[in-house]
C-alpha cells in the first residue's frame, strides 16, 4: 500500500511505497535460484562499485559524527572496509565493530557492541549512527533500543527483522550455531524485533535479494521509520552504488531534521517503487 501521510518535516504528502504490516503471513526464504545467483550478481555489484568510485567521493558529506558499520551473519570488518572507507573519505568518523565473524548472539556479544556505542559516542561528542548489514541491522535496531540516547539513526541493509526468521535462508545455520532461542532472548531481548527503535530508522531492501526474503525487511510505517528499496543483491549491498547513495543521503541529515529519502534527477531510475506487500 501507499503511505498518504504528510512526510515528516516536508510538509508536503509522502508518496513513499511501504507495506501494510505485518505483510509476512506465511513466512518463506527466497527462491534458490536467487540465491545461487548471489555470488555473481555482488561480483558485477562491486565492479560498479569501484568504476564509480570517483563520483561516489562526489556524494554528501558528513558533519563528523560516529558511525558504527556491523557485518552480516558470519561476516567480519573486510566485509565491510569498502563502505567504510567511502563513509570515511565522505567526513564521517566510522568503525567497524572489531569482534570477528559475526556468528555467536549472546549477551557478551551485545556488551561488546554496546561498548562500542558507547566508545565512539564519548570520543565523538555525538550521537552515533549505526549501519548494519544482515544480521548487523537486527543488531544494530536492538542497540538503538537499549541506548537511543547515544544512538543518532538506523540504517540496516537487507536485515532479518520480522519475528518470523522463516523468512531467511540461513535460519537452520543461525540455529545450529545459537539454538532456537539464543541468550539474549531469554533475556528479554531481542523479543520484538518488528518493532523499530525510538530513532529515525532505515531500512534498505531488494527483492532480489537470494538469503532474507525482502517481505522480512519491510518495517511498519511511522513518522520516523521508512523503506527503501533498491535492486541489489544481498551479498552485494555493502557494495552496491545505489546503497552507498542512500546511506550518504541519510547520514547526511542535520541531527533532528529527518525525513524521508527522497532521491532527485536520474537517481530515481534506481529506486523503485513497487508495492511491498
Amino acid at each position: 500500500m501507499t503511505n498518504a501521510t504528510t512526510a515528516p518535516g516536508t510538509g508536503q504528502p509522502s508518496t513513499q511505497t511501504t507495506a501494510k504490516y505485518p505483510p509476512n503471513v506465511g513466512a518463506r526464504p527466497p527462491s534458490r535460484l536467487l540465491a545461487l545467483t548471489e555470488p555473481h550478481r555482488a561480483m558485477a555489484e562491486y565492479a560498479s562499485f569501484l568504476a564509480l568510485r570517483p563520483a561516489l567521493n562526489l556524494l554528501p558529506r558528513g558533519d563528523g559524527h560516529g558511525v558504527l558499520v556491523l557485518p552480516g551473519f558470519m561476516a567480519g570488518d573486510g566485509s565491510t572496509r569498502p563502505m567504510r572507507r567511502l563513509l570515511t573519505r565522505l567526513g564521517y568518523d566510522v568503525e567497524g565493530w572489531k569482534l570477528g565473524r559475526n556468528v555467536r548472539v549472546d549477551n557478551a556479544r551485545v556488551e561488546a557492541m554496546g561498548k562500542c556505542v558507547t566508545e565512539l559516542h564519548k570520543r565523538t561528542g555525538q550521537k552515533v549512527s549505526i549501519v548494519g548489514w544482515s544480521l548487523g541491522g537486527v543488531f544494530a535496531r536492538e542497540l538503538a533500543k537499549i541506548m537511543p540516547e547515544k544512538v543518532r539513526q538506523v540504517i540496516s541493509l537487507g536485515s532479518p527483522i520480522s519475528d518470523d526468521r522463516g523468512h531467511t535462508n540461513a535460519a537452520r545455520l543461525f540455529e545450529w550455531l545459537n539454538g532456537e532461542k539464543p541468550e539474549p532472548m531469554q533475556q528479554g531481548n531481542f523479543q520484538q524485533l518488528a518493532e523499530a527503535p525510538p530513532v529515525p530508522t532505515t531500512s534498505i531492501l531488494t527483492k532480489g535479494d537470494g538469503v532474507v526474503h525482502w517481505r522480512g525487511s519491510v518495517q511498519k510505517p511511522t513518522d520516523n521509520t521508512e523503506n527503501i528499496e533498491v535492486i541489489a543483491s544481498h551479498i552485494g549491498l555493502g557494495v552496491n552504488p545505489s546503497v552507498m547513495y542512500a546511506i550518504a543521503d541519510r547520514l547526511s541529515q542535520v541531527e533532528g531534521e529527518w525525513s524521508e529519502f527522497r532521491p532527485s534527477g536520474l537517481a530515481r531510475m534506481f529506486y523503485p517503487r513497487s508495492r511491498l506487500h
